[in-house]
């Protein structure tokens, strides 16, 4: 007799075993398909959160004085305005920035008093990255302007201002944030590189580190590396309690990835085997009948093994229909700011048809060498 008909036979004629096996296969998979999308979302909001909270890399001209600019809070110095395509376009390389964004920053008098006249350019990504640049983007003629200068000068969103011979639009007046930004006039980095007399160049690039390393981990010492590779004529300084908490914050989700996974698949795997062990024992006489026939070994592992192939399979479908629908119910709520990013994943289906049944029999290999190690005439004898 052909062995799947027999399979499927088996598989109604103990139906009530074969449900739970479902079940617990089912359960499985959708834990871990909603674990994998819920992580992912973890990432996206993580990723999300610390872009909004700013930049934790400052990416300076070499011959700038670290003193002094920490004294200063600005470069007096220079660089190329290419050097962030350059350090853009080594990012497949030196996978350590992102979200490269050039500027040219200097004192200027507005109002009788000093305010910081900040010019910035596109923000750029490396080639082949799909995630979006951040900051805002300003366009040429246009001004955005912090509200205590706004104040100052008692202007307002459509307003004109005259900055070093200049005549600029207010775009926009920004809410009050308690620091420098306050005092700072920010205009496109080509109409302030024009104001200044410096066509073509750049104070600093502002960036984030893509290493999610703590301090402790060198981070420095590895992003250093990479921009002497990328970029000699530059060096960097970074943030440290920004980059600390990112880096935090991003393995903190992937520990608990790590925990949860492996978690899951020992519980579905002790569920699966057992009930595999309960099938073999009401079968022994069946399988003493078989092997009593001339069937081989591989013949009776391959009834235990084939079910639970076949009932992985079914599991695996279920499992995932049930898991992306506890993502898609509950992850909205639980990570609101990238909601939008919650969809189907069409590839984890795949992955769950795939390894679902393997999973399965694996969890049942021991069921099966039992099967196969039974003495029939033992187990005849007996009933």
């Amino acid at each position: 007799m052909n062995l799947l008909p027999l399979l499927y036979r088996e598989l109604w004629h103990r139906r009530v075993n074969a449900a739970l096996a479902v079940v617990a296969i089912a359960g499985t998979v959708a834990l871990l398909v909603a674990i994998r999308m819920l992580t992912g979302a973890a990432e996206r909001e993580t990723r999300r959160v610390m872009r909004d909270i700013g930049f934790n890399l400052r990416i300076l001209p070499r011959d700038v004085d670290p003193d002094r600019f920490l004294t200063e809070g600005r470069s007096d110095k220079t660089m190329p305005a290419d050097a962030v395509n350059r350090l853009a376009a080594a990012a497949g390389a030196f996978v350590s920035f992102n979200h490269l964004t050039p500027s040219l920053e200097r004192l200027v008098q507005m109002g009788g008093r000093d305010a910081i006249l900040t010019g910035l350019g596109s923000s750029v990504v490396g080639p082949g990255e799909k995630k979006q640049p951040m900051g805002f983007s300003i366009p040429e003629g246009k001004a955005f302007l912090g509200s205590t200068l706004a104040l100052r000068l008692g202007v307002k969103a459509g307003s004109s201002i005259e900055v070093l011979g200049r005549s600029l639009e207010v775009e926009r007046v920004l809410v009050e944030s308690g620091s420098d930004d306050d005092v700072r006039l920010f205009t496109a980095l080509v109409d302030a590189q024009k104001m200044l007399g410096l066509p073509g160049r750049i104070s600093e690039i502002k960036a984030i580190d893509c290493l999610c390393l703590t301090a402790d981990q060198d981070a420095l010492g590895l992003l250093r590396k990479a921009l002497s590779q990328a970029l000699p004529e530059a060096q960097v300084l970074q943030l440290r309690g920004m980059a600390d908490a990112r880096a935090r914050q991003r393995q903190a989700a992937e520990r608990y990835s790590a925990f949860a996974v492996p978690l899951v698949l020992l519980i579905g795997a002790g569920w699966v085997g057992i009930l595999a062990v309960l099938n073999v024992r009401e079968r022994r006489s069946e399988i003493g009948l078989w092997r009593a026939l001339g069937r081989g070994s591989f013949w009776i592992a391959g009834l235990v093994l084939g079910r639970a192939a076949l009932l992985g399979g079914a599991g695996a479908a279920l499992g995932y229909f049930l898991g992306t629908r506890l993502a898609l119910s509950q992850g909205p709520q639980l990570y609101p700011m990238t909601a939008g990013g919650f969809v189907a994943d069409p590839a984890l289906l795949g992955w769950a048809l795939l390894l679902a049944p393997g999973f399965a029999a694996l969890a049942s290999f021991l069921p099966a060498m039992l099967a196969v190690a039974h003495d029939p005439a033992e187990t005849l004898r007996a009933d």
